[in-house]
């Protein structure tokens, strides 16, 4: 569809909507009038809604491109990599022990929004079709963007997509496998390990050498304007792939809370346009060793910051909250939910025994649900011999009142962010040396670079059988001793 067709008519201040901006050039830096040096505000795109917008809707069961949405979407100038349309798909509730979740007389189904199925594995492909859409339309010099994954992959595939330069800023500790996924799009990748000095390169770029900044620019997260446009899609399929009904429900892996903020407002406008009748209520999950918009819904208060203590769930390991964040849950009136990294780890387990491989931050809502589960149950900690996998669950609502008896609503629809491959190793057990699996005690790695690799067996069959026999549930009798 023609940009031309956008409806999208300027930015506004999340701080004070009173406070707008033209559409172009984008302000990358938040909102110049109501930031301050403890909180930068991010601005979101408006819009002329008119009276033809409803007609894009009503394609129950279909998954459109992107390119359908252009009228509610900032002008996409960039051409598509096939982005969005993702699946929809069942499992239910009861294989992750939190049917007693449903509110009653639920059923116990879950859908799984399956985004590792975009174009670069990840739901970062549908920002970056409006971010890099800018800097194409601004005559940029290239594209910039500090990452440890998912969206450097995204940002380094839309550039070269659109033809321009791609330089990403990363952390040493991002998997090899990930930086070469990156550099073969063409980017050039550099790991710098300070997160200040990473920014302050951004900035370098941006302002001295002209290049378009697609990653957050303040010490609070406002990121780009355009980028959370990009995930209202990910409402507007559901709503098709429901048979236009909206789920009471919707499960979101949260970090800077661009992904939960983009899909509740799609949701948002769905009501507004008429479409729908009602909006789903958000739950936001998060590594619980951080946690931060947890603590920000406690606290009663947008920005909190917590220590930066380790987790697997390297993709979404905020140490401070966002205003999108405290928005979507105070708005939707949801909930916030910290797991443990033992919730974390079966998630990602029972996902792929499922048939879904998710990086261990793209299977954290799962993970939420076992630990909304375990607060069900009363359940007040975990044993575990890391640190990590023990303390409790913690949930928080809209209010910032404590949950202790979490109920959901049906449909119940779980976002899956992206492809196991983004962890650079099969699970997250192999990245410390060895692998657990659920219920199993640790297998040592036969390889010591971050990556599973197959123990070694004797060519004979009796070695080969032996070696299968030791795996529970393979049907591999020794036949010979009968």
């Amino acid at each position: 569809m023609d940009p031309a067709a956008s409806l999208a008519s300027g930015t506004r201040s999340l701080a004070n909507p009173s406070i707008t901006y033209p559409l172009e050039p984008v302000l990358t830096a938040g909102c110049p009038q109501s930031s301050t040096d403890a909180v930068q505000y991010p601005l979101e795109v408006a819009y002329e809604y008119g009276s033809h917008e409803a007609g894009l809707f009503g394609q129950a069961g279909q998954r459109p491109p992107m390119d359908h949405w252009q009228p509610l979407l900032p002008p996409l100038s960039t051409p598509s990599l096939g982005e969005g349309g993702t699946p929809l798909l069942e499992f239910t509730l009861q294989s992750l022990d939190v049917a007693g979740l449903m509110a009653s007389g639920e059923a116990s189904t879950l859908r799984f929004k399956d985004e590792s199925q975009n174009p670069t594995w990840s739901h970062k492909d549908r920002l970056n079709r409006c971010t890099v859409s800018a800097a194409v339309r601004e005559d940029a010099r290239g594209v910039v963007a500090a990452s440890t994954g998912n969206h450097g992959a995204a940002a380094a595939a839309y550039a070269a997509r659109a033809g321009l330069p791609c330089v990403v800023l990363t952390a040493s500790r991002t998997p090899p496998a990930v930086q070469a996924f990156i550099r073969s799009y063409g980017a050039v990748v550099l790991a710098v390990d300070e997160i200040e000095a990473r920014q302050r390169a951004v900035d370098r770029l941006t302002e001295d050498h002209g290049f378009h900044p697609v990653s957050s620019r303040t010490g609070v997260h406002t990121g780009h304007p355009w980028g959370p446009e990009g995930y209202k899609t990910i409402a507007y399929e559901l709503f098709g792939q429901l048979q236009e009904q909206v789920p009471g429900t919707v499960v979101v892996p949260t970090c800077y809370a661009e992904l939960l903020y983009g899909v509740w407002k799609g949701f948002r406008e769905l009501e507004a346009l008429g479409v729908a009748d009602r909006t789903p209520r958000l739950v936001a999950c998060e590594p619980g060793v951080r946690a931060p918009l947890c603590q920000a819904l406690e606290r009663g208060e947008a920005i909190a910051s917590v220590d930066a203590r380790p987790t697997e769930a390297y993709s979404i390991k905020a140490t401070t909250s966002s205003v999108r964040g405290y928005r979507a849950i105070r708005e939707s009136d949801g909930l916030a939910v910290g797991f443990t990294e033992a919730h974390l780890q079966d998630a990602q387990h029972r996902l792929a025994r499922a048939g879904w491989w998710q990086e261990s931050s793209g299977a954290a809502g799962v993970a939420g649900l076992a630990a909304l589960g375990d607060l069900l149950e009363g359940k007040e900690s975990t044993t575990a011999a890391d640190e990590r996998d023990a303390g409790p669950a913690e949930a928080v609502d809209a209010d910032g009142t404590p949950v202790e008896r979490p109920r959901l609503e049906g449909p119940v629809v779980v976002i899956g962010t992206s492809s196991g491959f983004k962890d650079g190793a099969a699970l997250p057990g192999d990245r410390g040396g060895s692998r657990r699996e659920p219920g199993a005690e640790s297998t040592p790695m036969a390889s010591g670079d971050g990556w599973y690799a197959a123990p070694s067996v004797d060519s004979s069959w009796p070695a080969i059988r032996s070696a299968l026999a030791a795996h529970d549930g393979l049907p591999v009798e020794d036949v010979d001793a009968q």
